[in-house]
């Protein structure tokens, strides 16, 4: 049987490092997949990371490889992780519509998903955004978004980018990534 693993606090200060770790890349990156692991196990399997990691936090998050083209629900509904992993998270760069846009955009019902994905990226009042959802087995979660360049520094001549944190910006990607942590 396995042995429950110790609760641990944090997985919104999880999400705030896997967003800057994606931030420091830059934009127009592909969904990025972290496996979030025990950093003592971690250790405990591959000693010669003690140097990289921080032993201060009872989670790394570990980059998985690329999730495949197509349909991200599809993607993840493949994947099943092992007992070591007691969370994961997703990265993802997304468009974000104004309130009371979606009656702009095409018939849902009538419409694929990649029509309406191109709808909301030509729509003038869209903003582009990253957003990181994490989930522990346990149900914890939480969201982060940072918005590109809506907001604008004190000097007033350059954008800025915009943080959004809320455990409920996300409710289906949260309920898709808790799927892949059941057994």
């Amino acid at each position: 049987m396995n042995e429950p693993h110790p609760a641990v606090p944090g997985v919104a200060a999880l999400a705030r490092e896997i967003e800057d770790f994606m931030a420091a890349a830059g934009w127009d990156q592909p969904p990025q997949l972290f496996a979030l692991v025990p950093t003592a196990a971690l250790l405990d399997e591959q000693p010669e990371l003690a140097g990289q990691l921080d032993r201060a936090n009872p989670l790394t998050p570990v980059a998985q490889e690329a999730l495949p083209d197509g349909d991200l629900a599809e993607a993840l509904g493949r994947i099943a992780w092992p007992d070591l992993v007691i969370g994961c998270a997703l990265a993802q760069e997304i468009i974000v519509l104004p309130p009371g846009s979606e009656s702009e955009l095409p018939d849902v019902a009538e419409a694929d998903a990649d029509s309406l994905r191109r709808a909301a990226a030509d729509h003038p009042q869209r903003t582009e955004a990253r957003l990181v959802a994490a989930v522990l087995r346990d149900g914890e979660r939480s969201c982060v978004m940072r918005l590109r360049g809506i907001g604008t520094a004190e000097d007033g001549d350059e954008t800025v980018d915009e943080i959004v944190e809320s455990p409920d910006l996300a409710p289906n990607l949260v309920e898709a990534l808790k799927a892949t942590l059941l057994p």
